[in-house]
């Protein structure tokens, strides 16, 4: 399997600094102090995470799906994911998933228990099991 890469450079002290973040195969994202705990308008790393998780679920999802015989059309999946204080640092205490899909002839009893068992089983959320991850899958 192919090893994904990222790199991330920080500039300048941390009220002042600047950094940014970078996939190896996309465009660098810009983050600060207060992109990040401010509200200015901007990335941060939680936003990456959150991104990385709901892309990975989606595809997961997709995959699940087919493997029982389904076939979806679409899948739209977003991430809520909460900083809070911990100690003297901070710590991503959850992670508010939401996804909609169009799956045509599925039984939403079924539909629910692949969502949830896709959940438990993609691999960003393996490697985020220390982080509570709660999912709302709703069919359109």
């Amino acid at each position: 399997m192919p090893i994904s890469k990222a790199s991330a450079k920080w500039e300048g002290g941390l009220k002042a600094g600047r950094g940014a973040m970078k996939p190896a195969h996309g465009p660098d994202v810009a983050f600060s102090l207060g992109t990040r705990f401010e509200g200015q308008p901007g990335s941060n790393p939680e936003e990456m995470i959150g991104a990385a998780l709901a892309g990975c679920f989606s595809m997961a999802l997709s995959a699940s799906l087919g493997q029982a015989g389904l076939e979806p059309q679409t899948i739209s999946t977003t991430a809520d994911v909460s900083l809070d204080k911990d100690g003297a640092g901070f710590k991503i205490t959850k992670i508010e998933l939401s996804t909609t899909a169009s799956v045509p002839g599925v039984d939403p009893a079924k539909f629910q228990s692949i969502a949830e068992e896709t959940k438990k089983s993609c691999p960003v959320s393996k490697a985020l099991a220390g982080t509570s991850i709660s999912l709302k899958a709703t069919l359109q």
